[in-house]
């Protein structure tokens, strides 16, 4: 789209205090030629406005163009932004370097048992663990499903630490850090002697239930499953079933099926479950790296030029 008024003002919905401090996120367009301004839902917009905003508001296709800051845009009607002309884009490729983090974290955690070690101070008990519970992740094997963003931010890490790094693709391209691809047709043969399995992938219908009984089966009982993707790509019910027969020796999980996850989940019970709250992305400058991104792509609006991560 070329055909465009010229931007007048940037217009942050008040949503995005869902993800960070949504005066922070205003402070952090103070570089930018027009002026940043907070809204609430009864802002009305122009074709001069760009908007970014956490949740979704009908009267945003009556902007110029509107920034979802997440990665995941499925709440916003996409039909409705391709009827009106209105662009939409969204935030992936920043989360590379925290999901990234936090997926490696995990992973030494269990490898070191720095999740056990906090258990037992919280009882105020000194515990040695066995010779043989401790592990190193160097060498280890880890394969990540899904190499988009994610997956190769949580490659690139782990591959640091001098892992053994496989993937899942259905692109035949090589991926720096990922020294085997699988397609995904051959899933069991990539998870079956990995000591981590490492989700990454969107939820579309082709992948909820990736994993599910089957692959639990298939994966190694030492081994330890991390989700930092969506919920429904794993089966609850079949992850819950494997942490009780002991088919895997635990899981790390950002995301659920609902969230927050509820009291009554059995999750909450497995000692070598560990749980964090959707909160993967979330670091001290994750409204600066959202505000890069945006700030980019004022530059191109402006200029006329294709919008980075446009998706309608």
């Amino acid at each position: 789209m070329t055909d465009r008024s010229e931007l007048q003002r940037l217009c942050v919905h008040e949503s995005v205090d869902e993800k960070f401090p949504k005066e922070a996120f205003v402070d952090a367009f103070d570089d930018v030629d027009i002026p940043a301004e907070l809204v609430g839902d009864d802002a009305t917009y122009e074709a001069t406005d760009v908007v970014a905003s956490f949740a979704p508001r009908e009267a945003f296709t009556e902007a110029g163009w509107v920034h979802v800051i997440r990665a995941g845009y499925d709440a916003f009607d996409t039909d409705a932004y391709e009827s009106s002309g209105t662009p939409l884009t969204n935030s992936t490729g920043v989360h590379a370097t925290t999901v990234g983090e936090i997926a490696v974290g995990y992973m030494l955690s269990f490898a070191r048992v720095l999740h056990v070690y906090r258990d037992h101070q919280n009882e105020n008990e000194w515990y040695e663990p066995g010779y043989d519970r401790p592990f190193t992740i160097e060498n280890e094997r880890l394969c990540v499903i899904g190499l988009g963003t994610l997956g190769e931010g949580i490659a690139k890490r782990a591959d640091a630490l001098g892992m053994e790094v496989v993937g899942v693709r259905r692109s035949e391209e090589s991926v720096p850090s990922v020294s085997e691809l699988y397609h995904p047709d051959d899933l069991h043969e990539a998870i079956g002697d990995a000591r981590f399995v490492a989700v990454a992938v969107p939820h579309t219908p082709a992948t909820d239930g990736l994993l599910s009984a089957a692959e639990f089966e298939t994966i190694r009982a030492e081994a330890y499953v991390i989700n930092v993707a969506r919920g429904p790509v794993i089966d609850t019910e079949a992850l819950i079933d494997a942490l009780e027969t002991g088919e895997i020796a635990g899981a790390a999980l950002d995301v659920f099926d609902t969230e927050p996850l509820p009291a009554e989940s059995p999750l909450w019970d497995f000692k070598e479950v560990i749980i964090s709250p959707h909160r993967g992305s979330a670091t001290n400058r994750y409204h600066l790296d959202i505000a890069d991104l945006l700030k980019e792509n004022v530059r191109r609006y402006q200029a006329g030029e294709e919008l980075r991560n446009r998706v309608a």
